[in-house]
Parts: C-alpha cells; sequence; structure tokens
C-alpha cells in the first residue's frame, strides 16, 4: 500500500514539473511582435455645395381668420310695431346699401308731421302779421317827425319773436319727417344678415337691436408675423408725421379647405395693427379681400366667408446675396462650416432668413465659398478636409 501511494506521488509530481516546463515554454520562450508603423488616416471627406447669393424674394407663410371689415347691429332709433320685413330679412341673406329691411308703423308720426305742418303755417302767419305792424309802426314813428324810433314801439322784438317760433316749428316738421324717414330701417352698406333680432308684428322700442350685418365688399385677415418674418416682408407701416399714401402693401395668397377642396384667393396687405401682441410679441398684418363673396365666371370656389381659417402666402420684398443652402448646412449654433482656399475647415457666422425641413435661406456668404453640407462628427475648425463638390445652387427666387 505505501509503496503504490509513492509510486502515485512521484507521477503526480513528475506531471507538475511538466506542466510547468510546458508553460514556461509557451510565455518565456515565444518570440516576441516585431514592431509595427502606426496606420496613416489621410483628411477627412466631406461633401460640400457651392454659395450663389443672388438677389432674392422670399415669401412669408402665415395663417389666420376671414372677418368683416365692418360688423355693425342695426338699431331702431323709433317705437312701433313691425309692419313688414325684406324678403332678404332672414340670416344669412343678402341685401344692398340703402335697402329697406324693416318697415316700423308710421302712422303716429305722420298725425306728428300733419300737427307739425299746422303750427309751421301759424308760425308764419304770425311772422306776416308782426312784418306788418312793424312797417306800419315805422310810418307812424316818421309821421311824428322823428328818424330813431324805440324798439318796442317799432315792435322789433315781436317780430323776432315771431321769427323764432316759425325756426322751432320748422325744426318740429324737420324731426317729425326724420322720424318717419327712420321707420324704414336699412344698412348704409351692401352686406349680410348673421344674426336676426326682430319679425313681422313685433313692437320695437327706441335702441332695440333689429340685427346684426355685415359688409360684403371687402374682407380682413389678421395675420401674425414674428420679427424674422417681418424683415422679409414690405409693410405698410405708418407714422404719425407722414401721411399715408394709400398704395397696399404685398400681395397676398389664400388657401382654405372647403368642401374637401382646395381653393384660392388673391388679397393684399393694407396696414398693421396698432400694438404689438404683449403675449406671444407679434406683429398682426391685415390683408384685404376685395368682393369676396363674387363668384367668377364658370369658376365653382365658394365665397371668402367670415369666419374660415385660411393659410396665407405672403410676397417679400427683394433681398440681397440671398444664398440657398441644405438644411443640414447650419449648425446648431446658426452657423455654417466653409472650406478656404488652403482645403481647411472653417466657421462662418451667417443671418438666418428662412428655413424649412429641407432648406434654409441665409445672408452673410460669398460668391464661390464651398459650404460643408455634409461631415464626419470629429470635423473642427482648422481641420485639413478634401472637399466632395456634392451640387452647385444656382441662383433664382423662392
Amino acid at each position: 500500500m505505501a509503496l503504490t501511494w509513492a509510486r502515485n506521488g512521484f507521477l503526480a509530481l513528475l506531471v507538475l514539473l511538466l506542466g510547468g516546463v510546458a508553460s514556461y515554454a509557451l510565455l518565456v520562450g515565444k518570440q516576441g511582435p516585431e514592431p509595427a508603423a502606426p496606420p496613416v488616416y489621410g483628411p477627412p471627406v466631406v461633401d460640400v455645395v457651392v454659395a450663389a447669393p443672388a438677389v432674392r424674394s422670399l415669401s412669408v407663410e402665415t395663417q389666420g381668420t376671414v372677418r368683416p371689415r365692418r360688423e355693425i347691429k342695426l338699431v331702431s332709433q323709433v317705437a312701433g310695431r313691425v309692419e313688414a320685413v325684406s324678403p332678404h330679412f332672414a340670416e344669412g341673406g343678402f341685401f344692398g346699401a340703402g335697402e329697406q329691411l324693416v318697415k316700423v308703423e308710421d302712422i303716429d308720426y305722420q298725425f306728428v308731421i300733419a300737427r307739425a305742418e299746422s303750427q309751421v303755417a301759424a308760425a308764419r302767419q304770425r311772422v306776416a302779421e308782426e312784418q306788418g305792424r312793424t312797417l306800419q309802426a315805422r310810418r307812424e314813428w316818421r309821421d311824428l317827425g322823428s328818424e330813431q324810433g324805440n324798439a318796442l314801439f317799432l315792435r322789433k322784438p315781436q317780430l323776432a319773436s315771431a321769427q323764432a317760433a316759425l325756426k322751432a316749428s320748422e325744426a318740429d316738421l324737420a324731426a317729425a319727417r326724420l322720424d318717419l324717414d327712420r321707420t324704414a330701417i336699412s344698412a348704409p352698406f351692401n352686406g349680410r344678415i348673421s344674426e336676426k333680432n326682430v319679425d313681422m308684428g313685433q313692437y320695437v322700442t327706441p335702441g332695440s337691436v333689429i340685427a346684426t350685418v355685415y359688409d360684403t365688399d371687402v374682407v380682413l385677415v389678421r395675420l401674425p408675423l414674428t420679427g424674422r418674418q417681418v424683415a422679409l416682408l414690405d409693410l405698410p407701416l405708418s407714422y404719425d408725421n407722414v401721411a399715408a399714401d394709400g398704395v397696399g402693401g404685398a400681395a397676398v395668397t389664400l388657401h382654405a379647405r372647403f368642401a374637401n377642396k382646395m381653393w384660392e384667393w388673391q388679397g393684399r396687405i393694407v396696414r398693421t395693427d396698432a400694438n404689438i401682441d404683449e403675449n406671444s410679441r407679434v406683429v398682426y398684418a391685415v390683408a384685404e379681400v376685395d368682393q369676396p363673396f363674387a363668384r367668377e365666371e364658370g369658376s365653382q370656389r365658394p365665397p371668402l366667408a367670415p369666419g374660415l381659417f385660411v393659410n396665407a402666402i405672403i410676397s417679400g420684398r427683394q433681398l440681397p446675396r440671398v444664398s440657398n443652402l441644405p438644411r443640414s448646412a447650419l449648425r446648431s449654433d446658426g452657423s455654417v462650416m466653409i472650406v478656404d482656399a488652403q482645403q481647411r475647415a472653417q466657421v462662418k457666422q451667417v443671418s438666418i432668413l428662412q428655413s424649412d425641413a429641407e432648406q434654409v435661406w441665409v445672408q452673410g456668404l460669398d460668391g464661390g465659398e464651398r459650404v460643408i453640407v455634409r461631415e464626419p462628427i470629429l470635423t473642427v475648425a482648422g481641420m485639413a478636409v478634401v472637399a466632395n463638390n456634392v451640387e452647385e445652387l444656382a441662383s433664382g427666387a423662392h
């Protein structure tokens, strides 16, 4: 038994010695790696476009809601029963300027006119009598041998009183006739009825609202504009010491979807609001559209009715040295990176005029400058690069 254990221990020791020798030979006796030169990388390749600044007109997109230029409440100035209404006196009905919409019973006002005419006739008679008495008093005073007479004896105050009473009675007659005219209620412009409040047989009093109407010759759209958008437009700004010349501003194209179709109307910017919005800090430009309810011959275009939400494209003014670039050329700080004559990347600050998801329009680039539109992540200013011209932008208008 002891001999067997000794033999097994000897074999285990031999295995350990052989394993140690083999491990040493692998770790120490292995030939070391030969030194190699580090890889050499060339300058990164960047995609560039050539800037082509030109005079461009950039349009501005905004939106708003159509409103009537004038909207008023028709109010009765007299009292009485409504004895007639126009066939057009209905919500949605159109009417012409001066067209009678409601007729209030006028018999009482005709009675007042008759009495006023009687009072005018009596006052005229009294004036005529006083004029005759005044002439007679003058002759009598002259017969007494005096050129100057007492005013009371010459009946001057009596004549003045009679003449004043005549004027008062004539004013009463004019007021009675005016009240008679006011029994026919109309609006001073071509319009449409948005709400009616009375109907035939109803009694109205002075101050009663007859209807709410609005002008149909012109509609307005208030369009919000940011400071950057205002810089692109030729707005009709007004100054206190400069008279308005009556010339409208930029042309506006309005688009709206109605009955599942897109429609278009043309208008013009006529003014800006008096105040800048305190909450949003935007400027509101007011666009006018003439004859919004007129249908062009052969067109199925619906009327531009108040309340319709529209998108607007405003024509911009001509701007110098505007360059059009892909949106990817714009860096997060609002600058771009260019490749200079020494084939190095450089940062250049530009003025952003307008941008969308695909393009950006800027000022501040010179013609022929190569603008980087796609670059490696680690590209920094001053790094040598290889420019790959992917597109040469042509000048044009937006």
